[in-house]
């Protein structure tokens, strides 16, 4: 019998989740409160993760709580409702105001964040000034609209009207025709694409790589990671299995995870979504915790944040930042 590519592919993940799956007899498994943002960028090692069956398997028993802003995680949190979380570039502003310890990234998101227009006199970001730009203000989308519009010599604070919205309602906005662009954080590219059918992406954070990467990552309260070290160790080498996964056999992941968790984004939409996210292998990852790569990613959004914001004396990326628990989890 022939076997195509695909095929095999399928294969592979099926076997792999085949051996993750049975956790050890007995094991009593240390729950974890998870809270989520839902995009491909941020949970896609958690859902995939959670169906080959790898954070049972290294002895966690997952609750995932899904919120619509890491702004929202973040505020739980810190509350006390959650144990640690995922998101995106957020994951640079709360712990630069001591608010949680970041101990690992999930990608970098290359091109995840995304300026839409509707105008065909737009032609460039230097034609919106003066114009209406709705978004979720101290998020991904916010600091890749910034570093976009000052690339274009404009003042984000006096050139543009910000309209600050959630981004469902700054979607909507746009798609109203209330506002001249939106910038936006994919999925919502898809409600864009099918709802306006003059929209063009005029440019995404893809642009300003490597020299503006905005990461996405997890963070923990601070006084569950300085308790739980082994939970936080389990946890990230339960992210590296689903991170090989995405690497190794990114169709199989792919598809998993468009027919588990993201059903209503047609096959191949979800393909391109995925692709607008830059993962690398957990010894890449290693080599750039060990080399400083990821904490100055982090830092040059902490910057954003500490400007935008007005945070009086940022904790900087080197202290809020713990790559020791990474190093220890995964080995070279």
């Amino acid at each position: 019998m022939k076997l195509d590519r695909r095929t095999l592919l399928k294969a592979g993940m099926a076997a792999s989740i085949a051996a993750i799956a049975a956790p050890a007899i007995g094991q009593a498994r240390k729950k974890l409160r998870v809270g989520y943002l839902h995009t491909p960028a941020v949970d896609g090692h958690l859902r995939l993760g959670l169906q080959m069956g790898s954070y049972a398997k290294h002895g966690l028993e997952l609750e995932p709580i899904v919120f619509t802003t890491g702004l929202e995680i973040f505020q739980a949190m810190i509350g006390g409702s959650l144990d640690v979380l995922a998101t995106g570039a957020v994951v640079s502003n709360f712990p630069a105001r001591g608010q949680g310890k970041v101990f690992l990234v999930n990608d970098i998101e290359y091109g995840t964040a995304q300026l839409w227009v509707r105008d065909e006199s737009i032609k460039t970001v230097a034609d919106l000034k003066g114009k209406q730009i709705s978004t979720t203000t101290g998020t991904t989308a916010h600091v890749f609209l910034d570093r976009a519009l000052r690339a274009a010599k404009l003042d984000p604070g006096k050139d543009v009207q910000i309209v600050n919205q959630r981004m469902a309602d700054a979607v909507t906005s746009f798609v109203s025709g209330a506002v001249s662009a939106v910038a936006l954080w994919v999925p919502f590219d898809t409600i864009v694409r099918s709802k306006v059918s003059n929209a063009r992406m005029l440019i995404d954070a893809s642009a300003f790589y490597p020299e503006a990467a905005i990461m996405g990552g997890w963070a923990a309260r601070n006084d569950f990671y300085e308790a739980q070290k082994p939970a936080i160790r389990s946890l990230i080498a339960a992210w590296g299995e689903a991170n090989d996964a995405i690497v190794k056999t990114p169709d199989a992941a792919v598809e998993t995870l468009q027919k588990t968790q993201y059903k209503d984004v047609p096959l191949a939409e979800f393909k391109a979504q995925f692709k607008q996210a830059k993962y690398f292998s957990t010894a890449e990852w290693r080599t750039k915790y060990e080399d400083g790569s990821v904490t100055r990613w982090l830092q040059q959004v902490t910057d954003f944040f500490a400007q935008a914001g007005n945070i009086p004396n940022p904790v900087p990326a080197s202290r809020y930042f713990d790559p020791s628990a990474y190093l220890e989890a995964i080995k070279a």
